[in-house]
């Protein structure tokens, strides 16, 4: 994702194209999707941010690829988990993200 963004990226069609495959595959799967941001803005503005990634994931996968709704929920966790440092921009960059979660 962009920065204060919450439009996909052509290149992150390719591994939710992925995630849908193993979903058609796995009739029985439910995921979580949880949406994450970087440190950039107020606390408040990104954990709404951080929930709206996550829905754009979920309706990528319900309108693109046909994927029951009822099995995908989602979850915003805003600046909480950092997976990278925010303090320069390519950490920035990899803590907005989505992560999957097997239910």
């Amino acid at each position: 994702f962009d920065s204060g963004s919450d439009n996909l990226k052509a290149e992150s069609m390719g591994i939710i194209r992925q995630i849908s495959q193993v979903l058609q595959q796995e009739n029985g799967m439910s995921l979580k999707i949880v949406g994450h941001t970087d440190a950039d803005g107020a606390d408040d503005s990104n954990m709404r941010l951080s929930k709206n990634r996550a829905e754009a994931v979920k309706n990528a996968l319900v309108n693109i690829y046909n994927i029951d709704d009822g099995r995908l929920s989602t979850e915003g966790k805003g600046e909480s988990q950092p997976v990278a440092d925010n303090d320069n921009a390519e950490g920035k960059a990899q803590n907005r993200r989505v992560e999957f979660i097997k239910q």
